[in-house]
């Protein structure tokens, strides 16, 4: 069984059924049967269903925002831009995925040579909480655009999330097993993965998931695509707009609440402007209006979970015990659901969980040092590489520190970092290999064929 729990009132929305093994397995199976006809349709076709499913997600953006805030606490409004952000990447892959994969001839000594990217079977999507709609269109949009099926392992906390999102596909007028959706546990991953059916994986989770998913795919010589954690650094040169940053650094730490891979986490700041950005920070970051997801007064909903809260929570009280201080927040408030108040720590240093661990909610340390060469050095004193961010006036010295010197699969210059349809989406070090949207991610899960002529 899978609970849909209410974390604003920790009530229990609504139980579903599992899919049992032989459930799961005759799933599989038609979805497999599915993809030798789908891999044969052609681009106008798969595009005009992908754009009807763009109208779709506009037309319900509301309805799905209210099952996200339900499910796992999103603002209404959040939910919004996140449904738009979905029949973006819809619209996107739609209009490019057929020049993405023409054939590229590569001149030789034979008559005919060239590179091909054919489809590769049907792909596994292992998909968070955090961002239930985005997270699994950013992974299915390219992969159904480029001749394959998927099956979706979506998180356990969001099953109506799931089950929406697979109709959709139907009413939108894809073939009924195109894109199922798994109603399954964790302890069932390992087979769905093993299942010979499946020929790819991606998961977008924590990096022991994503160790655990890739080891299982690694020893059956299948491929896969991690996006997981994150501690993304945010630089704060003296040269900086100190109100711009302090805007868009507290706006990139409390976006959904916090709870995203690539939100805004160490926040490294030179000392001459220290106090004067803490201070801008501080305010800006004590501007959130924390409550009910469905209240239109809302700025930030709950954690998706009580447990989540309560990690993070720890995580908060293990660094203070180590030295950090609390400027604002850092207790759970006596109120109803899985709430935690925006919560900035000052003297975090290495060693403690706020320094070293990925903080999963709306907590900023905030890191102070003395020039560029050390916030460099501790920008990228971490095992994540996911995004980071720097803040100077100084636009070209920004995009030279940007692209020479920060370890990330994205870097900004005066701005918090963000997905986009456009721009290949990943990280390095533990943050996961592979990269989704854009030309790149659409090649991810092809075969990138050969083909020579003599």
């Amino acid at each position: 069984m899978l609970q849909s729990v209410n974390p604003t009132t920790g009530e229990v929305v609504k139980t579903y059924e599992a899919h049992t093994s032989e459930g799961t397995e005759k799933i599989i199976n038609a979805v497999d049967k599915t993809w030798h006809h789908w891999r044969s349709t052609s681009f106008m076709f798969r595009s005009q269903l992908m754009q009807n499913l763009s109208g779709l997600l506009k037309s319900k953006r509301e309805e799905l925002a209210f099952l996200m805030a339900l499910e796992m606490g999103k603002v209404k409004q959040e939910g919004m831009a996140e449904i738009d952000k979905c029949a973006w990447a819809c619209d996107y892959y739609a209009a490019n995925a057929e020049s993405f994969l023409e054939n590229e001839p590569i001149p030789t000594e034979a008559f005919k040579s060239y590179v091909s990217y054919q489809p590769i079977g049907t792909v596994l999507g292992i998909m968070p909480w955090n961002f239930p709609f985005w997270q699994v269109f950013r992974f299915v949009a390219p992969t159904l655009m480029a001749g394959n099926t998927a099956v979706l392992k979506h998180a356990s906390n969001v099953p109506g999330c799931a089950i929406a999102i697979e109709e959709l596909f139907r009413e939108a007028g894809f073939p009924e097993n195109v894109f199922r959706t798994l109603l399954i546990g964790s302890k069932q991953v390992e087979k769905v993965i093993r299942h010979k059916a499946i020929k790819a994986v991606s998961i977008t989770g924590s990096t022991p998931a994503g160790k655990s998913v890739a080891a299982i795919a690694g020893s059956e010589l299948k491929k896969c695509v991690l996006e997981l954690g994150g501690s993304d650094p945010y630089i704060i040169l003296e040269d900086a707009d100190m109100e711009l940053a302090a805007q868009k650094c507290a706006a990139g730490r409390l976006l959904n609440a916090g709870q995203s891979c690539i939100g805004a986490k160490r926040f490294i700041v030179e000392e001459k402007v220290y106090a004067h950005f803490l201070e801008l920070f501080t305010h800006e970051m004590s501007a959130a209006v924390f409550g009910d997801p469905f209240d239109e007064d809302t700025t930030m909903g709950p954690l998706a979970r009580f447990d989540l809260r309560d990690e993070l929570h720890q995580q908060v009280v293990a660094s203070v015990e180590k030295g950090a201080e609390v400027i604002i927040g850092g207790e759970i408030p006596q109120i109803k659901g899985a709430f935690y108040p925006p919560t900035i720590l000052e003297n975090v240093k290495p060693g403690m969980p706020a320094y070293d661990e990925e903080l999963f909610g709306p907590v900023a340390s905030v890191i102070k040092v003395k020039d560029l060469q050390e916030a460099v050095k501790v920008a990228n004193d971490t095992e994540f590489g996911l995004g980071a961010a720097i803040f100077t006036a100084n636009r070209s010295k920004g995009e030279n520190i940007a692209e020479m010197r920060l370890e990330a699969g994205a870097c900004f210059v005066n701005d918090f970092v963000k997905s986009d349809p456009r721009l290949p989406f990943g990280g390095i070090k533990t943050s996961g290999f592979g990269r989704e949207l854009s030309v790149h991610g659409i090649k991810e899960f092809t075969n990138i064929k050969t083909v020579v002529v003599k």
